[in-house]
């Protein structure tokens, strides 16, 4: 880190993996909108990887990008010689639960082979600098809740607890035992007529045991012990991120949110998997940045934050919220489908994916007192903000599908 003679600001160079991708071009918009620290985007651009998603700030001379793959070692020692990083942000990762079930091998070798190479670069890269510079040096991991698998599900047999603390909102609590959330189970659970039968259900903390249900998560799971035991052995100053499902502007359109949106728009059906009882805790996806802003200058080396968005939300309820949004900003009868009143009566329930988790749900109390962050977005103002955005963005939409991808279905099991 440098720090300018009587200046509260710290200036400091980033080099960001995965930078061209959904959360990492958040990360690097945040960072050169909002500080005064530079950023090297260091991306393979693979399909999900779109520098459309940077052009407000690729003009900076703060900014810098090198097309590389984290695999690359010989690549990854030049980018730190040449640009030599006061940190590291590590987000580039094959992410979608569905193509790892198609083809594990891809996620093996990003995540877990790529992570390695990484962590190896920078290890030999901090070894040769100077006693303050190794001393302020971090690498920041950034993973995911999948990696514990999933919660008891408000429709599970009720759970008994007598000793862990209940936190009756969605706001944060610091607890000193597993915390348990009293109003999951009074969310929306109308699906199907299901009836949730618990109303005592435990949220991921940061000592939640590993428990990977998919590929994909079992090859994050990989990286995160990695990061953890080149800290433990080598001394490297390691921290490690585990956020809850992200949504936002410039999302690749195979994930629920944007897939829906899109298809929406076009008349298509909205698959929905198995009942869309599945319960997922919502991040907008610039507050997630600002959080991993936070834990990668003021975190402390060893920890591990959990980042969550206090909205756990069926799947189905997130497909009719946007239905509801799209019917009062672009009807359909505006779009030349009179005879289709409602977005809603697209809605298709499909096969559920093969090991398919049913909840998932943050406490992120630890990251709220020690480095005093909340989220700013509710689901309601961020998942219009995000409607909105995908209705201004067409043209976006377009350009970063580029016919590999047709929003087909993937993750079957024959």
């Amino acid at each position: 880190m440098r720090a300018k003679a009587n200046l509260i600001v710290i200036e400091m160079k980033i080099l960001v993996t995965g930078g061209a991708g959904f959360i990492g071009s958040a990360v690097i918009r945040h960072i050169i909108e909002n500080t005064r620290d530079s950023v090297v985007n260091l991306d393979k651009l693979t399909y999900a990887g779109n520098l459309e998603s940077l052009l407000e700030v690729s003009n900076s001379e703060r900014y810098a990008f090198e097309q590389v793959d984290i695999c690359n070692r010989a690549e990854l020692d030049r980018v730190f010689k040449e640009h030599q990083p006061d940190a590291v942000m590590h987000l580039a990762a094959e992410s979608h639960v569905d193509r790892s079930i198609d083809g594990p091998a891809e996620f093996i070798e990003t995540n877990i082979v790529g992570t390695y190479t990484l962590l190896e670069a920078a290890r030999a890269y901090w070894n040769e600098l100077n006693s303050e510079r190794k001393q302020a040096f971090r690498f920041h991991h950034i993973s995911t809740d999948e990696v514990y698998g999933d919660l008891p599900h408000p429709n599970d047999e009720p759970i008994v607890s007598s000793v862990a603390p209940t936190i009756e909102s969605a706001s944060p609590v610091i607890a000193s035992e597993t915390p348990v959330i009293a109003s999951a189970a009074k969310q929306s659970m109308d699906c199907h007529n299901l009836q949730p039968r618990s109303d005592v259900l435990p949220l991921f903390t940061e000592q939640t045991s590993y428990a990977p249900s998919s590929p994909y998560s079992a090859s994050k799971a990989s990286s995160d012990h990695l990061v953890r035991a080149w800290l433990r052995t080598y001394g490297f100053p390691t921290l490690i991120t585990n956020c809850s499902n992200n949504y936002g502007p410039y999302h690749f359109p195979e994930k629920l949110i944007p897939l829906v949106i899109l298809n929406a728009l076009e008349g298509k059906p909205l698959p929905i998997y198995g009942k869309g009882d599945q319960i997922r805790d919502w991040l907008y996806v610039e507050d997630h940045a600002r959080a991993l802003y936070k834990v990668v200058t003021e975190g402390k080396v060893g920890e591990t934050y959990n980042i969550g968005g206090h909205n756990e939300k069926t799947n189905l309820e997130v497909v009719q919220t946007i239905c509801t949004i799209l019917d009062e900003l672009a009807p359909m009868s505006e779009r030349g489908n009179p005879l289709i009143v409602k977005h809603s009566s697209l809605i298709i329930h499909v096969s559920d994916r093969p090991g398919h988790d049913r909840r998932y749900a943050i406490d992120a109390s630890k990251i709220a007192k020690e480095l005093n962050w909340q989220p700013i977005e509710t689901f309601e103002s961020g998942i219009r903000k995000t409607v909105q955005w995908y209705l201004d963005n067409q043209q976006w939409c377009k350009n970063v599908q580029d016919g590999s991808y047709q929003r087909e279905r993937l993750g079957k099991v024959l």
